[in-house]
């Protein structure tokens, strides 16, 4: 992939990012829709909305960078209809889950992990889905909003701050919906679409955006050959979720950091001489996931 800043012209140099290639798209997910809940026969046509929700994250151009198609960005993305209030109105949930490759592994790491429990949407029988930024839609400014989230999460991986143009992109998305006054687009309880892109964008998060840089590119991606400097960068960027989590009032976006790394952060310190800092560490930040960290004690 194109070079996503001067820290990613770097990254690429070391060939740990993505080098420019075909004009394969940026993701590569994986949909499933379940409509199990709904009473009756007359909603089999919704079987053609996986087909449809897939090919529409998997087949757009997202951004004007290249990827090759072993590098396109790896997601899931579950959508649960709960309840159908009409024949083609409908109240689902959404979860969506990113990984991004560990290098010299062939392992991948979970970026991301969120589950949206406020979606409402209208669909009938062969309805296409039409991508179109400057339009409102009830499910696709949905999908347009998370499928540029997942691409921010990604580049924040690669470079430092890389998901800047992605996130403002989701923030813009977002503020069409409110000015259409679409449901589900409310900030409620510090938690929700409208809260979680705020978040990734003020200022006083950039620190946290930081570390989850430094923990991918100088930690995981150095791990195999240089162990103990891997682990030392860990606990650096523990340490600076630390004095970023002292700055907040609100901390959705570290909450679901540690709802996706915890049981790696463990192994990552398991019988090493960090492993009584990092839980005091972790302890203290993440409280809510404290029998993952039980083997560091």
């Amino acid at each position: 992939m194109c070079p996503r800043s001067l820290a990613a012209l770097l990254v690429a140099l070391l060939a740990l990012a993505r080098p420019c290639a075909s004009d394969a798209q940026e993701l590569n997910c994986s949909v499933s829709v379940s409509y199990s809940n709904l009473e009756g026969s007359e909603f089999s046509f919704l079987d053609e909305l996986e087909k449809e929700i897939e090919e529409y994250f998997n087949e757009e151009n997202w951004t004007d960078d290249r990827f090759q198609k072993t590098e396109r960005i790896s997601c899931n993305v579950e959508l649960f209809l709960q309840e159908a209030l009409s024949l083609t109105e409908f109240r689902a949930q959404l979860v969506v889950a990113t990984r991004r490759p560990i290098y010299g592994t062939s392992q991948q790491t979970p970026v991301m992990r969120l589950r949206d429990e406020n979606l409402e949407f209208s669909y009938t029988k062969g309805q296409p889905l039409t991508h179109n930024l400057e339009q409102y839609g009830d499910l696709t400014t949905v999908l347009d909003f998370y499928a540029y989230l997942m691409l921010g999460y990604d580049y924040d991986t690669f470079s430092e701050l890389g998901g800047t143009p992605h996130f403002e992109q989701a923030r813009d998305l977002a503020e069409l919906a409110q000015a259409n006054g679409a449901s589900g687009w409310t900030p409620v309880g510090g938690r929700g679409r409208v809260a979680l892109i705020t978040q990734l964008l003020e200022s006083r998060y950039r620190p946290f955006r930081r570390a989850l840089f430094r923990y991918h590119l100088r930690s995981l991606d150095r791990f195999v050959g240089k162990t103990e400097a891997a682990r030392q960068s860990a606990l650096e960027a523990l340490q600076a979720i630390q004095a970023a989590d002292e700055e907040v009032s609100r901390r959705y976006v570290l909450d679901l950091f540690f709802a996706v790394k915890s049981e790696e952060l463990a192994a990552l310190f398991e019988e090493s001489p960090l492993q009584s800092e990092a839980y005091a560490l972790l302890s203290q930040l993440d409280a809510a996931h404290l029998s993952a960290y039980e083997s560091l004690q």
